[in-house]
């Protein structure tokens, strides 16, 4: 084993590197790619360090303690790099989207349901309780939406 190890070069620090940087591109953990980092720290001193300075326990020993330095130092430095970004609560819910917006009526909601264009499109709607009959051209605020349908109110 002691053999084995006396034969590591930078250029095994550069694989380890590599290595590591490809299971963090699939895990995404930020941890592997402090140690990548390390390794890849690792490679640089094994390359360009005396040779006398370079047994692999020195090496191992500089991997180990860049490693944890660099791990350490990024969850304070970074600290929000693992969070996860909140969904925006109206992404890819278009009907969500319509309450507040203002349009026009196209079809009469005299008997509580007709049609509202609000933007560039028409949509299904429904007079929010209480509210007097919508004729043609009057201008409305979307209060809520209930599956595809538009709650409106008078603007």
């Amino acid at each position: 084993m002691e053999q084995l190890l006396s034969q590591i070069t930078w250029w095994h620090w550069l694989v380890l590197a590599l290595i590591l940087f490809g299971v963090e591109m699939v895990t995404g953990t930020f941890d592997l790619l402090m140690a990548s980092i390390a390794a890849a720290a690792t490679a640089a001193f094994a390359a360009f360090a005396p040779e006398s300075a370079t047994a692999w326990q020195v090496q191992c020993l500089v991997f180990a303690v860049a490693s944890v330095a660099l791990i350490v130092i990024s969850r304070f430095v970074f600290p929000n790099m693992r969070r996860a970004e909140p969904e925006h609560p109206t992404l890819n819910k278009r009907m969500v989207q319509l309450v507040g917006q203002q349009g026009e009526v196209t079809r009469d909601l005299s008997s509580g349901h007709g049609q509202v264009k609000i933007g560039d499109t028409v949509w299904g709607a429904e007079a929010a309780e209480g509210q007097a009959p919508l004729v043609v051209g009057d201008r409305i605020v979307v209060e809520a939406t209930r599956s595809n349908m538009a709650i409106v109110r008078k603007a």
